[in-house]
């Protein structure tokens, strides 16, 4: 299952991430997603867990929780939607 969480501290590393979600089972992957142009983080990621009982218990126990002294948002991602091309106004 893939999880969003949102509201993440900017400092947040990948590997804590992924330590806070492997309490409730196995992680395959943990992404924080990052800005393009500053490099920095842009306060949201996702987690990939393999076994979707242990993803939802993660998603229970974790939403609204304390990470790193922000209240966290966890839920079940959505998929993708598909946008038209970004133009640049130039």
């Amino acid at each position: 299952m893939n999880i969003y969480i949102g509201n993440l501290p900017y400092s947040l590393s990948e590997e804590e991430l992924s330590d806070a979600f492997a309490q409730f089972g196995q992680v395959d992957r943990a992404n924080i997603i990052m800005d393009k142009e500053t490099g920095r983080s842009k306060g949201f990621g996702f987690v990939e867990m393999p076994n979707d009982d242990e993803a939802q218990n993660a998603i229970d126990s974790l939403h609204d929780s304390d990470l790193n002294g922000r209240s966290i948002k966890v839920n079940q991602a959505r998929p993708r939607e598909e946008r038209p091309p970004r133009r640049d106004n130039y």
